[in-house]
């Protein structure tokens, strides 16, 4: 699939529907043995009355559609989901850049433990596992891990 007019940029009020729909076809498709702890609607609202207005939200785009989204919050990488079609094309290493860019000192993120595609994208791009849960402190009670970025970490 080529890519025209790729644009990763902070996200606007006017993204947040775009930005729900990436996140809940993301989800749906690399998790579907994981209970989901929201309905759609609430997920969207959430991302409209909440993240995009309070957190910063960034937004990547091609031809001006969002494909990918990611939230930082702090020192976390909060969410990073790309739309299913899109994954494989760099996307995601592009969010990454801005987010390591945006926090140089170092990034942390959690990741459920059966998304082992999320897990070798994090480990590919110099994370490292710093600790395992069985999903006690999550919503969704999903054994989850916990990966740490710190400049130096090995990366391609």
């Amino acid at each position: 699939m080529e890519i025209n007019n790729f644009v990763v940029r902070r996200a606007v009020a006017s993204d947040a529907a775009a930005v729900a729909e990436v996140w809940l076809r993301s989800f749906t498709t690399a998790l579907p043995s994981v209970r989901r702890a929201h309905t759609d609607d609430q997920v969207r609202s959430w991302f409209r009355e909440v993240v995009v207005p309070g957190q910063e939200t960034w937004v990547a785009t091609v031809e001006g559609s969002a494909v990918g989204m990611m939230v930082l919050d702090g020192e976390d990488l909060d969410q990073l989901y790309l739309d299913p079609a899109w994954q494989g094309q760099g996307i995601g290493g592009r969010l990454m850049d801005v987010a390591k860019q945006h926090r140089p000192a170092g990034l942390a993120l959690w990741t459920f433990q059966v998304n082992e595609s999320a897990r070798r994208f994090y480990e590919r791009h110099g994370f490292v596992a710093a600790e395992c849960t069985d999903g006690h402190r999550n919503e969704e009670r999903e054994p989850d891990i916990r990966y740490v970025w710190r400049p130096g970490n090995q990366e391609p």
